[in-house]
């Protein structure tokens, strides 16, 4: 089994969870309060900082403190690194499906 590193696992088990995929979206707009984040969930209030929390343990978000507000924005290198690992799983199942089809292309013609 390949070796995946610590911060990835982290990112993908953070991206996992509906909640958390929605306020990474809503964050892709802009840096927002945790209030704005966390009105569009019915959830309480202590419930829904555990999402945050499980999103700036994974690197994804980091929250400062403003006033009497917590605002949380997203960081940039974590999902860049997620998005190469994928781009590179691509290219290798691309490739092995080109294998396959070439493979079957000489099978055709025997």
């Amino acid at each position: 089994m390949p070796h995946h590193s610590a911060p990835l696992d982290l990112t993908f088990q953070a991206l996992s969870d509906p909640t958390r995929r929605a306020v990474v979206s809503r964050l892709a707009e802009g840096e927002a309060p945790v209030s704005v984040l966390a009105a569009p969930f019915d959830m309480a209030l202590p419930s829904f900082a555990q999402h945050l929390k499980v999103l700036e343990e994974s690197g994804l978000v980091t929250s400062e403190k403003r006033g009497r507000s917590r605002w949380c924005r997203l960081v940039r290198p974590r999902f860049d690194e997620a998005a190469d690992w994928m781009e590179a799983e691509r290219r290798r199942w691309a490739e092995r499906l080109d294998r396959l089809e070439a493979y079957l292309d000489t099978m055709e013609e025997e």
